[in-house]
């Protein structure tokens, strides 16, 4: 299977999206389809096939839409903010001269056209602006369904139509010659297909407002790099930079690719990427990113990644999965639309014979039946949600939150209850070697340090490297390691010496039958430490204690304080740890979280079972957690937060999780739920105004009470509304 992109032009409404959903799922192979009306593309997962890709174009234009490249905005659209206001300029041109017998008319002035000139004005409006209308309104007729475009094609035809023939009455009747000018319509048809083009061009204006934060990180690549060879440096385009290349990177640039420091030390200003305000100091050893802006200094790097592999492009992938993908509340939206249109078309003809019914003439009834159609365009229904994601989404990204689907943005509001993994989450993740201790009173402590560094230098725990780092800033050689094996959640074994050794967890101490020295354990687990074995086995397998070592993580600075404003939200804080329960309530007090909500002595396996039982006591959760064996707890949460690499986390975690971190600033967490309560408000309000605009405006112009151009007016209007609604999301702080 693979997920392919679609850009679909000619998209208009709901009812719209749920007909090219319908086309693409008819196509042979498709599993899967989202089709999204604000930023008008379409996801598809598929079989994969060689002719895939052209049998999903054939599909979408066989429904009557036109399929487009991925990339929908050229480097024009996105920069002018004029862009497709042609049309729209012409309709105002040739529609403003046909409403002056509507302004006049107050002062007791008779400024009505010609018919003729009226007809001249109005035809190429009808006809030739209006030509998108009738091309789509007659793909939807062929295709059994209806939409925006076949409700202003009937409308405006209907009131064009009424037209000529009250011109031809006039002409042909009793009063024929005597000069009178007839009050005729050709003005609602021609301003309702302008304000409709004029609604269109604001909706896609705000579409490219909506998807700024695509385009300014894309805009963080830079075009050029400085390859350093052996003898001098060249200027090579960005797209032919490799791995293992050398770059300069000059002051106040910005870094071509991921990589690490070899020479030189700068500050590094990563906010657009991370949200963090602050530039960041490095020196050799460190990692960039690509699209940082450079500080004072002048840097030699080492490519680390480039294309799709690195930091920057992920980044992108992630806002434009989350942006492209359909929110669970819009399919309930989808399914609405798709038989609103064709209840729309029974009451405007059920408006048009009661009025006949009534006795008004036709010209009366077919005005109002005009009025009904155009009032009920359900294109505010269609962006109504999208356009709320795309902004959230879109803001979110620019405070370091990337959010990777619309789900976990529209879920995130609900979680009553945020757990987190302790190491390297709520701690720092760089854990000390506190204390070592003999049992032996006659042991050489720096001869044990040298056999638990031996057996740890294969391993990347932190715990490991904590003794590694003990044994350096000691002096001490690590001796001679044989065969070695990780026990995942209990520790590490193997041969030092030709002696079998092992550093063990307690729970692992418990399975072998080895018991420390209980008073000494106490006296470390006090001190909120915690502890491991240092095993020696012997020729028929039994443990004998050697050593106990004891570790200690500190809080992250913005520990305590994250923790209190989630507990002030009213949300329940819990603390997932492997450590002892004593070392794991020790550590809770110091962050504020209560004893009752603290898992202790968990193994990463078994992670995703406490998320799980939180879940099934009734609680919507969310799992923060940076480290590869957090990923299944992440992926079992409602909404999975991960800290993403340059926040300390892995990869597997931010493919696991809904939500990714770019930071390690745990004050994101409440961030996040926050801005996804108000992307949800504004998803509610902007239903309420567009089902509002619906409800409200279909009775009045069934009862004559709006005209059809009043109508065409308040559905415009209801489409902006609702994009401007949506975009003051870009104002959302903290």
């Amino acid at each position: 299977m693979s997920t392919l992109d679609l850009s679909v032009g000619g998209m208009t409404c709901a009812s719209c999206v749920m007909r090219v959903e319908r086309a693409l799922k008819s196509v042979p192979g498709v599993t899967d389809v989202s089709v999204n009306l604000a930023t008008e593309s379409a996801r598809v997962v598929a079989a994969d096939g060689e002719d895939i890709d052209a049998r999903l174009r054939r599909a979408v234009r066989a429904a009557g839409y036109e399929p487009r490249a991925s990339d929908t905005d050229d480097a024009a659209a996105a920069l002018s903010p004029w862009h497709g206001f042609g049309p729209v300029g012409i309709g105002l041109l040739l529609s403003i001269p046909l409403l002056t017998p509507m302004l006049g008319q107050p002062f007791g002035q008779n400024w009505m056209l010609s018919p003729w000139i009226q007809l001249l004005l109005a035809a190429p409006v009808q006809f030739w602006l209006g030509a998108r209308f009738y091309r789509a309104g007659w793909h939807a007729a062929k295709a059994g369904t209806g939409n925006m475009d076949l409700l202003v094609a009937l409308g405006t035809s209907a009131a064009f139509g009424l037209s000529l023939w009250l011109w031809w009455r006039s002409a042909t009747g009793e009063h024929a010659g005597h000069g009178a000018v007839p009050h005729l319509y050709f003005e609602a048809s021609a301003v309702v297909i302008t304000l409709v083009l004029l609604g269109k061009w604001l909706e896609a204006r705000a579409k490219r407002q909506a998807t700024s934060a695509i385009r300014a990180l894309q805009q963080l690549r830079p075009e050029i790099a400085h390859l350093v060879g052996k003898r001098s440096e060249s200027d090579v385009p960005i797209g032919e930079v490799m791995v293992g290349d050398l770059l300069a990177v000059r002051p106040g640039e910005r870094v071509p690719a991921d990589a690490r420091v070899v020479e030189g030390e700068s500050e590094v200003d990563e906010s657009m990427l991370t949200g963090e305000p602050l530039p960041v100091p490095k020196k050799p050893g460190d990692a960039l990113t690509g699209g940082a802006v450079n500080g004072d200094g002048r840097m030699v790097i080492e490519v680390k990644a480039v294309g799709a592999e690195s930091v920057l492009a992920r980044i992108i992938r992630l806002v434009e999965d989350a942006q492209a993908a359909k929110a669970p509340i819009q399919r309930l939206v989808d399914q609405v639309a798709a038989v609103f249109v064709p209840v729309v078309l029974v009451i405007a003809l059920a408006t048009l014979a009661g009025w006949l019914l009534a006795g008004a003439g036709i010209e009366i009834a077919m005005i109002h039946a005009v009025a009904v159609l155009v009032i009920a365009c359900p294109c505010a229904l269609g962006l109504a949600t999208p356009v709320a994601v795309m902004a959230g989404t879109g803001v979110a990204a620019r405070r370091g939150i990337l959010i990777k689907d619309a789900r976990a943005l529209e879920l995130a509001h609900r979680v009553d209850t945020v757990a987190f993994d302790k190491t390297g989450t709520l701690t720092l993740g760089r854990p000390v070697l506190t204390a070592l201790v003999p049992i032996a009173a006659n042991e050489d402590e720096n001869r044990l340090l040298a056999t638990a560094s031996s057996l740890q230098s294969g391993s990347e725990h932190p715990l490991a490297r904590a003794v590694m780092v003990a044994a350096s800033q000691r002096g001490v050689q690590a001796l001679p390691l044989g065969a070695m094996q990780a026990m995942p959640g209990r520790g590490v074994r193997g041969e030092v010496n030709g002696e079998r050794w092992a550093v063990a967890s307690l729970r692992w101490c418990a399975e072998l039958g080895v018991v420390p020295d209980a008073a000494q354990v106490e006296r470390l687990h006090a001190q909120g430490a915690t502890v491991s074995a240092l095993l020696r086995f012997d020729e028929a397998d039994g443990a004998e204690v050697q050593a106990l070592l004891a570790f200690a993580d500190e809080p992250k600075p913005e520990a305590a304080e994250a923790v209190r404003a989630l507990r002030a939200r009213g949300l329940r804080v819990v603390m997932i740890s492997g450590d002892n329960r004593r070392a794991a309530e020790a550590m809770a007090a110091r962050l504020g979280i209560p004893a009752e909500d603290v898992r202790a002595d968990v193994l990463p396996a078994d992670k995703a079972a406490q998320v799980s039982a939180l879940k099934n006591d009734g609680h919507v959760v969310a799992m923060v957690g940076d480290g590869a064996n957090d990923a299944p707890a992440l992926a079992a949460a409602d909404v999975g937060m991960a800290m993403a690499p340059s926040g300390g986390g892995t990869d597997v975690a931010m493919e696991a999780a809904g939500i990714t971190l770019m930071r390690g600033d745990l004050s994101l967490v409440a961030e996040a739920l926050d801005l996804s309560a108000r992307t949800v408000a504004k998803i509610r309000q902007n239903l309420f105004w567009a089902f509002a605009y619906n409800v409200a405006g279909i009775p009045l112009a069934a009862f004559g009470l709006l005209s059809p151009v009043v109508a065409g007016a308040a559905m415009a209007l209801s489409s902006v509304s609702v994009m401007a609604n949506a975009l003051l999301l870009r104002r959302w702080k903290p």
